[in-house]
């Protein structure tokens, strides 16, 4: 559980820190974070997109972004968003429609009025004439016990998800949706080539990371402990972070929300008595007077582990 100098938040500290709007500073978490899978391994048979190193352009953009953030936030409406995954959509959508990229985002595919088939995250150019249809997560895993594929000992906070569920349900539904005979009477242009872009942070037990095939060895990674293991860890402030703030690092202006070691965990314990999910917090240090990220984990319910191992299990039998 180290906040190691040469840890992401470090090197997002250094790069970004400037940056002081929140949506600016997870949009420049979307496109400069390292890709959560290897685009390069053969197991995802090149379906797997990568937005690579932007030209230096994209830079001065999100700084005369965060200096004026007016069509950021227009583009964002009024709505108040309560999945992460669409407000990280909304944010990808501007992007791409800022550089001249979009030729559509959500469009939906139906089979009949009351029978939609899916929809297409993004449809980019492609440049031969064709489009790109992306598929965009954003994904928060805790590697925990074993499972029958190795992207399924990556399970979801609410144990209602796996890694290796979501990239199926990917390459075998959504990567395959412009080929469906429904799609062809919205589409503009046929779709050439289909990818899925995935973003998101890894967390180990302890935040002893490990080497795996097929995911990214640069990727976000953070660790995850019981309730009862609080006490144990190291740094003494710390922030629970709301949700739309799990994506970039954590940075506020003031210290509002700061919790000490003891405080996070009595914090956290009335919390589960309610409600009993893992919540994700980040350990920080105060510079003139904000709160930096260093680090960040998940801290679970005592028996969330006994939990996963069941969903593992009944997964595993095909339940």
């Amino acid at each position: 559980m180290s906040g190691a100098p040469d840890n992401y938040q470090a090197g997002f500290a250094r790069r970004w820190g400037q940056l002081t709007q929140p949506h600016v500073r997870a949009l420049a978490w979307l496109l400069h974070a390292p890709d959560l899978l290897d685009p390069d391994d053969p197991h995802w048979e090149g379906r797997i997109a990568s937005l690579g190193v932007l030209p230096a352009a994209v830079d001065d953009w999100l700084l005369g972004l965060d200096a004026d953030p007016a069509r950021l936030l227009e583009a964002l409406g009024t709505r108040n968003y309560t999945r992460l995954g669409l407000y990280a959509e909304k944010l990808m959508a501007f992007y791409f429609r800022e550089h001249g990229q979009l030729v559509a985002h959500g469009l939906q595919v139906r089979a009949s009025r009351n029978d939609t088939v899916g929809e297409f995250d993004f449809l980019l150019d492609h440049g031969d004439g064709g489009l790109e249809h992306i598929e965009f997560a954003t994904k928060f895993y805790l590697l925990e016990g074993a499972a029958a594929s190795r992207f399924d000992t990556f399970v979801g906070p609410n144990l209602a998800d796996s890694l290796g569920a979501k990239m199926r349900k990917i390459f075998d539904r959504q990567l395959a949706l412009g080929a469906h005979p429904a799609a062809q009477a919205v589409l503009p242009r046929p779709v050439t080539r289909a990818r899925a872009l995935v973003k998101g942070w890894l967390f180990y037990p302890g935040g002893a990371g490990q080497a795996m095939d097929g995911i990214s060895g640069r990727h976000c990674r953070g660790f995850w402990c019981a309730l009862d293991e609080v006490a144990a860890l190291a740094p003494d402030a710390w922030v629970i972070l709301p949700r739309l703030q799990w994506l970039a690092p954590f940075r506020a202006p003031d210290q509002a929300g700061l919790l000490s070691r003891a405080q996070l965990q009595s914090t956290l314990a009335e919390k589960f008595d309610s409600v009993p999910m893992p919540l994700l917090v980040a350990a920080v240090r105060v510079e003139d007077g904000c709160l930096i990220e260093t680090q960040r984990g998940f801290i679970v319910p005592n028996d969330w582990r006994v939990r996963a191992a069941f969903r593992q299990k009944m997964v595993g039998q095909g339940a």
